[in-house]
């Protein structure tokens, strides 16, 4: 009678053994139902479940595989299965997979308990656990530490809006990114990345800075907080911000632009972006003439964004329409999808205030990057701890995978 023996392998790694002990099973006639295989720090975790046949070299199978181990320093443990549990582990294929993504400045055991304990509470099961960051230093600053753990878990959350809600909690608790999203096709397949720019590619509000210059800093500050709280309307604060600009000198654009920073990752995702073929784009609600700086800086490959009038050298503080404001910016993505030929599902929408909302729900993957409270809870997914670059984790893209 044929058996259903699962193989767990200790030890330390060492080049070979693999192809040993799967050389073992191979005379045996064995067949592989499942295998799985992970190396920390040097030490090997192999695990196989296999079916034995009833036969003369079957037999022996599991005698010369412990021997085998022993021969290579290796810890061997067999556990039988019967053909019932095996069913029932093959019934359970099928079932929606999610990708639970931790990301932080340095991983802690509380980091991790916390969201394995939520997963488990919403009837998750975590089938891998993998670091996408790279190895650190132990002497590294706090604020340049890079982690991402993720977690592929499988099963129904028995609450998803709780599930979140709970994890956005947690989060804000620990200062910690929990990031969750379905394991679908499409997290692998995306290739349309959107942004907005201010305060998310660059660390300013540009309008900010244009009435700092104008001597109204404080009051379009002001009203730029609570536009991108949502607070106010967009349209109708971008247009009382404009006419406080009236009659600023056109020559303080170059000395402002040039004073402007990119977000921490931001180079070093559109590098990787731009290598792994994805189309980008600025959605901005700020202005064309420091939007085409980026573009020309990033590589970026479509501009959207609002012109700045100016007349006889002086900006005029009028609106030229159409306004790129939320509604404008929702649009937009789905044209640029269609132009591309993709599925919405195939995109990345990337902001950080209110006005970000609409085309950040309809993205494939939606990102709200130091955001507001009211953008971090209404976004799918947000991002606070970590640069612009800490968008490749949620793509599953590994440190190690870069070519920078």
């Amino acid at each position: 009678m044929r058996e259903i023996v699962l193989i767990n392998i200790t030890g330390v790694d060492r080049p070979g053994l693999t192809a040993a002990i799967t050389g073992v099973l191979a005379q045996g006639g064995v067949n592989i139902l499942d295998i799985g295989q992970a190396v920390i720090h040097d030490t090997l975790s192999f695990g196989i479940l296999v079916e034995i046949p009833d036969t003369e070299q079957g037999k022996s199978v599991l005698k010369d595989i412990l021997f085998k181990g022993y021969e290579l320093d290796q810890q061997v443990r067999f556990t039988p299965v019967s053909e019932q549990d095996y069913q029932q582990w093959v019934g359970n294929q099928g079932k929606k997979r999610h990708i639970v993504t931790l990301l932080t400045r340095k991983v802690t055991a509380g980091q991790l308990q916390a969201v394995s304990s939520i997963t488990a509470k919403y009837g998750l099961n975590i089938d891998h656990i993998d670091r996408l960051s790279g190895r650190m230093p132990l002497d590294t600053p706090a604020d340049k530490g890079k982690g991402c753990i993720e977690f592929s878990v499988r099963g129904e959350a028995a609450d998803p809006q709780a599930l979140r809600a709970e994890f956005l909690s947690v989060a804000q608790e620990l200062n910690v990114d929990i990031a969750f999203q379905e394991d679908s096709l499409f997290r692998r397949n995306r290739r349309l990345a959107v942004f907005d720019m201010d305060s998310t590619l660059i660390e300013a509000e540009v309008i900010d800075e244009l009435a700092k210059a104008a001597g109204v800093g404080d009051k379009v500050s002001e009203i730029t907080e609570r536009a991108m709280a949502g607070e106010l309307d967009f349209r109708a604060s971008f247009k009382e911000r404009l006419a406080l600009l009236k009659g600023l000198d056109v020559g303080v654009l170059d000395s402002i632009g040039a004073s402007l920073r990119l977000t921490e990752g931001a180079e070093t995702l559109f590098a990787e972006l731009k290598r792994l073929g994805y189309k980008t784009a600025i959605l901005s609600g700020g202005f064309t003439y420091f939007a085409k700086q980026l573009q020309a800086k990033l590589g970026i490959d479509y501009v959207f964004a609002n012109e700045l009038e100016v007349v006889d050298g002086k900006v005029t503080g009028v609106a030229i329409e159409p306004i790129v404001d939320a509604q404008r910016k929702a649009d937009l993505l789905k044209e640029l999808a269609h132009k591309e030929g993709l599925r919405l599902e195939q995109t990345i929408a990337v902001g950080d205030g209110a006005n970000d909302l609409p085309m950040l729900a309809i993205a494939g993957l939606g990102v709200a990057f130091r955001a507001k409270p009211l953008v971090k809870q209404s976004a799918k997914q947000a991002i606070s701890t970590l640069g612009l670059d800490g968008v490749l984790y949620l793509l599953g893209f590994r440190d190690r995978d870069g070519q920078l």
